[in-house]
C-alpha cells in the first residue's frame, strides 16, 4: 500500500535553472525539516503571465510560502502588478481608433502623436470647435451625462484615455463598462479630483505631501492656518487648476477667502519655502514596465507654469529619488500611461509632493522636441498596449508657455529659431495657454 503524499506547503520559484545553486540550500533545509515543497522555473521577465497564474493558484493548492529566486524577487513588485485587472498586450493596431475624453490642447497633441503611429483618434467633448477636434478623425460633441452618446463613442474605439483629470468619473466608468480599456481609469480619477483624497493617498503610499489641514467651513480656515504655522494657501478641494480656486494666506485670512475658493470643501496647505520645483513625467505600461524623462525644473507665476528648464540643476541623487517616488506612485495606482508628479525641493534637501496629474503634462511638452520618444507618443503607446519608447534626451533647453498676452509674438519665435507649437484656439485671453515654444541647446 503506497504512503499518502503530503500536500506541498512551500513553492520554490526561480527564473531559470541557473538560479538553482542559490536556492538549493533552501530546498535542503526544507527536506531536513520534513516540509514538503515544489520547485518551478517561471520567469517574471519572459513569462509574466505564467508567474501570475502560479501565484494565483498557490493558496488554493495549499502553498503557504513562496521562495523566489533572483528573477522573481527582483520583479517582486512587477509580479504583483501583473495580477491587476489591466489587459496586457497589443490592444490597438494601425488603423484602429483610440478615444480621448476632452478636446483641449493636450488632446490635440495626443491626436497628432497617434496619427504619427497610424492610429485614428475619436474625441468626446462638450465643447464646440475644440482644438483636438480639428485634428481628430471623428468628434462627439455631447454632455458628459449623455450616456447614449458615450456608449456610441465607446463602440467606435478599441481603448480610451483622457486629456484632463476633471472628466467625470461616471463617464470613465461607463467606457470600462462597455468593455473598452480606460487608461487611466475612474479609480485613479477619484483620487485626483479631490485634493484631500489625493494628498491622503500620497501619504498612505509613502510619498510625503506638503502639510495640509481639512477645511469644511469658513470657521475652519483660521484654525487650519494656525495649525500649519500661519503661512499657507487655501485651496478648493475640487476643480482648481493653474492657480484658480486658491487664496494665499500670509498670517491672516482675507475677508473674501472662503467665497474666492467657491465656499465649498477646501483645505489649507502649508506654504513651502522651497529651493526649486521639479516634476517627473513618466510612463508605465500594463505589464509594469516603467520609464521616466529627465526631471525638468519649473518656474510658475500666478499659479501658471511659465517655463520648464531641462535638465534640472538639482543634485543627481535628488533627481533619482524623485523618479523613484514617481515609480512608487505609478505602481500603487496600477497606472497605464503617462503621469506627472510635481515636487518641491525644500531648502534642507527634502522632496515634498505638490500634486500629481494622471495625464500628459505641461512640464513635459519639451519632450516632443528634445527626446527620442516624447510624452504624447509615449502615452499613446501605453494606451494602445505597445512597448514603451526610449525617453532619452538628446538636447538641453527650455519650454516656455505662450499665454494670451504673448500670442501676438508668435512670429518673433519663428525668427529666433525656436520650435513653435500653437494650439489653434480661436480666442486669446490673459493667462490662457495658447501655445508653447521649445528652445534647444546641445546636450551637456
Amino acid at each position: 500500500m503506497s504512503a499518502a503524499v503530503k500536500a506541498h506547503l512551500v513553492g520554490i520559484v526561480m527564473g531559470s535553472r541557473s538560479d538553482w545553486p542559490t536556492l538549493q540550500k533552501a530546498a535542503d533545509i526544507l527536506t531536513e525539516l520534513g516540509v514538503p515543497f515544489e520547485t518551478r522555473v517561471v520567469s517574471a521577465h519572459r513569462t509574466p503571465d505564467r508567474l501570475v497564474a502560479y501565484s494565483k493558484s498557490a493558496r488554493g493548492r495549499g502553498i503557504k510560502v513562496i521562495i523566489a529566486g533572483a528573477d522573481g524577487l527582483g520583479r517582486r513588485d512587477g509580479g504583483r502588478r501583473k495580477m491587476s485587472s489591466q489587459p496586457t498586450g497589443v490592444i490597438a493596431r494601425p488603423g484602429d481608433a483610440i478615444g480621448i475624453l476632452g478636446g483641449g490642447q493636450l488632446g490635440r497633441m495626443l491626436a497628432i502623436a497617434a496619427a504619427d503611429l497610424g492610429l485614428d483618434v475619436h474625441i468626446f467633448t462638450p465643447e464646440e470647435d475644440s482644438p483636438a477636434a480639428r485634428v481628430a478623425k471623428r468628434t462627439w460633441v455631447a454632455d458628459w451625462k449623455d450616456t447614449a452618446a458615450l456608449k456610441e463613442f465607446a463602440a467606435s474605439i478599441v481603448a480610451a484615455t483622457l486629456e484632463f483629470e476633471n472628466v467625470p468619473v461616471a463617464a470613465a466608468d461607463l467606457i470600462e463598462a462597455e468593455g473598452k480599456p480606460m487608461r487611466p481609469n475612474g479609480r485613479t480619477l477619484s483620487r485626483t479630483q479631490d485634493r484631500l483624497a489625493e494628498k491622503t493617498f500620497l501619504r498612505e503610499i509613502g510619498i510625503e505631501p506638503a502639510p495640509f489641514a481639512r477645511v469644511d467651513g469658513p470657521d475652519d480656515i483660521e484654525k487650519a492656518l494656525k495649525q500649519l504655522g500661519g503661512n499657507g494657501v487655501l485651496k478648493s478641494r475640487f476643480s482648481g487648476y493653474d492657480g484658480k480656486g486658491q487664496v494665499r494666506l500670509k498670517g491672516s485670512v482675507p475677508p473674501n477667502a472662503w467665497a474666492d475658493v467657491g465656499a465649498g470643501p477646501s483645505l489649507v496647505e502649508a506654504w513651502i519655502e522651497h529651493d526649486r520645483e521639479i516634476s517627473v513625467v513618466a510612463a508605465r505600461s500594463a505589464n509594469g514596465d516603467f520609464v521616466a524623462f529627465d526631471p525638468p525644473e519649473n518656474d510658475h507665476s500666478g499659479g501658471i507654469l511659465r517655463c520648464s528648464t531641462f535638465p534640472s540643476s538639482a543634485p543627481q541623487a535628488v533627481l533619482d529619488e524623485a523618479v523613484r517616488l514617481a515609480r512608487k506612485l505609478a505602481d500603487a495606482l496600477d497606472y497605464v500611461g503617462v503621469l506627472a508628479l510635481e515636487l518641491f525641493l525644500t531648502k534642507d534637501g527634502k522632496l515634498l509632493a505638490n500634486e500629481f496629474a494622471p495625464r500628459v503634462h505641461n512640464s513635459g511638452h519639451w519632450t516632443q522636441d528634445a527626446c527620442i520618444t516624447g510624452q504624447f507618443e509615449q502615452h499613446i503607446r501605453a494606451v494602445a498596449g505597445w512597448p514603451l519608447g526610449d525617453p532619452s534626451r538628446h538636447s538641453d533647453g527650455e519650454m516656455i508657455n505662450l499665454l494670451g498676452e504673448d500670442a501676438a509674438c508668435w512670429e518673433q519665435y519663428l525668427r529666433e529659431g525656436a520650435k513653435l507649437h500653437l494650439y489653434g484656439k480661436r480666442h486669446a485671453a490673459s493667462g490662457r495657454k495658447m501655445g508653447h515654444i521649445t528652445r534647444l541647446r546641445p546636450k551637456t
